[in-house]
């Protein structure tokens, strides 16, 4: 079964990022279909953001990481960050996790 982890660290702070809003949506011919939101852990983490096997295709994980740096008194370039990927097949574990600081985020897939 295909599905999608994610976590988000604050790498300024060195601390998981607890209550960011994450949204999964999935690409089809009429648009991009919001599959679901969630919000972050105490631990940062968001253990499965599909209900259901996820089918190959094109997704987006989006962080409202705006509000994360609002909540803790600082100011950012980036309102959100947005992973936007391919599944190339089904049963699959993907983690995709993002690293946030106030003027940068990165990505890769973790395990």
């Amino acid at each position: 079964m295909s599905h999608i982890s994610t976590h988000i660290l604050d790498t300024s702070l060195g601390k998981p990022a607890a209550g960011v809003m994450i949204r999964l949506e999935q690409q089809t011919e009429s648009g991009w279909q919001l599959l679901k939101e969630a919000e972050t852990n105490a631990d940062g983490r968001i253990g499965s953001m599909a209900e259901s096997d996820l089918a190959p295709g094109r997704y987006r994980l989006t962080a409202e990481i705006g509000q994360w740096f609002a909540q803790t008194g600082r100011e950012t370039l980036y309102p959100s960050a947005q992973i936007d990927v391919t599944l190339p097949r089904s049963g699959d574990h993907y983690h995709l996790p993002f690293l946030i600081a106030p003027w940068g985020w990165s990505t890769y897939r973790g395990s």
